[in-house]
């Protein structure tokens, strides 16, 4: 089990990756320590599907560019979280099954850019 990944996005971005994360995933922001806060960013819990749940932290990076190519995968219901992101308005790229047979998934980009991957349970 991965306790948490890490994303980066702008000064200045964390509420576009709020209404990306917390809005239209639905995911629980979560404090972040007080020695930690005044650097921004901004942290949220990733629902466990038959464990644990994790955590996803978005920092703040000055000279950020949206990673384009690396990224996290995330297991979930594929078909509902594609509708609640399309219906923010966010992009959904389903991947060609025949990739990886037998796994469904998809890439979206959070609210600064960054690539996300979806995967079926």
């Amino acid at each position: 089990m991965i306790h948490h990944v890490q994303v980066a996005c702008p000064v200045g971005g964390e509420n576009l990756e709020r209404a990306f994360y917390s809005e239209a995933l639905g995911w629980e922001e979560i404090p972040k320590p007080p020695l930690l806060a005044g650097r921004g960013g901004c942290w949220f819990r990733v629902p466990g599907v038959g464990g644990p749940d994790g955590e996803l932290h978005v920092g703040i990076d000055d000279d950020f560019i949206p990673a384009v190519k690396a990224h996290p995968a995330f297991v979930a219901d594929v078909d509902a979280t594609a509708v609640a992101l399309q219906s923010a308005g966010y992009p959904v790229e389903w991947a060609d099954p025949e990739q990886i047979p037998g796994r469904r998934r998809f890439h979206t980009r959070d609210g600064v850019g960054n690539r996300i991957e979806f995967v079926g349970r």
